[in-house]
Order: structure tokens, then sequence, then C-alpha cells
């Protein structure tokens, strides 16, 4: 297996393959994440409802909220309230916009500060007849400021090279390639780059935080990236020290990484304190 190394063809066939196990992580940690949209496909007195519930809101401007519904006789209505908190409900009527697109129910959830979530449901009727949506719980959406796209691109895109050669490197190990810790110095580089350098800046723009993570705080995306930057550390510290373990290294080191990518993007990260809050606004003048 280590001769088939020196052909180009077989290069290029690891890379790929390692493009692919790459893509298939990344998406499936954005797509569990909290902030992915939750997909609509329902019926109510025999008349179609689809759309998504949105689970995140950039910038300024109130969160739409908003599903197609042709059926012009179905009416709707959104409750939401402070997340998490025991506050009564609040209700908004859900308004009928029609475009070329189609015919739309939309009501708008009010415009937050940074960090702050919202909980909210959507409840559609006809004559009798009544559709909450999502079943049997609400959706959770949180605001937060827009990220420019010069910080936001390029810290996606390094993070998705990164997780690319590190299964490149993984490959490598397991099918004997000789020297795969030539790798860990371009996973190194590109992991501070773009965690702990982009990373910082889109947390700064989204919730005017550097860094939520461990010693400051416990937001789990800041404390993912350490986890993986330590890994890596330890795994460059064994090829140095301990070259003929280098094999073992880079495959325990993608072990961590592959966990840090299964944790559901943004999970547990920042929130805001209702509580606090509360008490700020108690105390001010």
């Amino acid at each position: 297996m280590k001769e088939l190394f020196a052909k180009r063809w077989f290069r290029v066939a690891v890379g790929l393959l390692a493009f692919l196990s790459m893509y298939a992580l990344a998406s499936y940690q954005r797509r569990t994440g909290p902030t992915w949209p939750i997909a609509v496909d329902e019926s109510l007195a025999g008349s179609a409802v689809s759309g998504e519930l949105i689970r995140t809101q950039a910038g300024e401007g109130d969160a739409r909220v908003s599903l197609g519904v042709a059926d012009q006789e179905i009416q709707g209505e959104v409750v939401w309230r402070p997340y998490p908190t025991n506050e009564e409900w609040g209700r908004l009527e859900m308004v009928r916009e029609d475009s070329a697109e189609g015919s739309e129910l939309v009501a708008y959830l009010p415009h937050q500060p940074m960090a702050a979530k919202l909980e909210y449901s959507v409840r559609l009727f006809k004559g009798s007849e009544e559709l909450a949506l999502p079943h049997g719980e609400t959706s959770i959406i949180r605001y937060r400021e827009a990220v420019p796209a010069w910080v936001l691109i390029p810290h996606i895109l390094v993070m998705f090279v990164t997780l690319w050669i590190v299964f490149r490197a993984a490959l490598g190990a397991l099918l004997g390639e000789i020297g795969v810790r030539r790798f860990i110095p371009w996973i190194l580089g590109l992991l501070l780059f773009g965690g702990f350098f982009l990373g910082p800046l889109v947390q700064k723009y989204a919730f005017d935080a550097w860094w939520t993570g461990w010693p400051f705080g416990g937001d789990w995306t800041d404390n993912k990236t350490l986890a993986a930057l330590i890994a890596w550390l330890m795994a460059w510290w064994v090829c140095r020290y301990r070259p003929q373990l280098q094999r073992l290294a880079v495959l325990l080191a993608t072990v961590v990484m592959v966990v840090v990518y299964l944790i559901p993007h943004s999970i547990h990260g920042s929130e805001l304190d209702w509580e606090e809050v509360e008490t700020q606004s108690s105390t001010s003048p």
C-alpha cells in the first residue's frame, strides 16, 4: 500500500475521498445545529402548508416568520416569549402576503438584543381544524448582529480546508503512508488562523465578544475549537519527539477532530441572560 502513494492517481483518489469525508461531516454538523431552520411540509384541511421556521436572525429588523399557505381561508398566529423564561405568551396575528412565488402567512417577531433567544410556535386554523408547528414543541430563534462576508466566508472556508487536510492525513496514516507528520504544521496553521483569529472576529461581530469559551465561559463552539487545537498540538509533540508514533498520533488527533464536528454547530453558544437584563432594568435610574 505504501508504494501506491508514489502514483499520482492514487494520491488524487485519496485526496478526493478526504474531500468527500470533509463535506459529509461538515454538512452533518451544520444541518443538525440549533440555527438550522425547521422544514415544514404539512397539510391542513386538505391544503398544503410548506416552508421553514427560522431559528436565527442576523442584523437589524424583526424576524420574519412565514409559511406558504395557498388556501385563503386558513388563518394563523405566532405565539412567542423570551427563552428561557416563564413569561406570558405573546401573540402575533399572521397576515397574508401574495407574490409571484405564491401566497404566504407572515408575522414578524420583534427585534431583540444580541444573543437573545425567543421560543415560538405557529398555529394555523381553518374552521374547527387546527395545526400547530413545530409538532409538540417550540422553535428557538437566536438574534445576532450581521457578520461581514469578508470575515464569515474565509472563516468557513479555512475551517473546511482544515478538516479536509485532517482527513487526508488520517487516510494516509491508515494506509501506511510515510511521513504523515508533514500535514500537522498545515493543520495547526489553518486551525489557528480560522479558529483563533477569524473565529473570534466572527464572534465579535455577531455577539460583541471575542471569546466565550474556557476559561471565561461555556460556549461549546469555542471550547470545541480549543479541544481540537490541544489534540493537534499533542500530535505535533509526539511526532517531534516520538516520530515512530506519528501515524498513531495523527489518527488519535483525527478522532478528536471528528468528535468535535459531530457536536452540532452553535449548540450551547452565546445566550442572553434574561434575569440579568431584568436586574439591570430594575436598577437603572
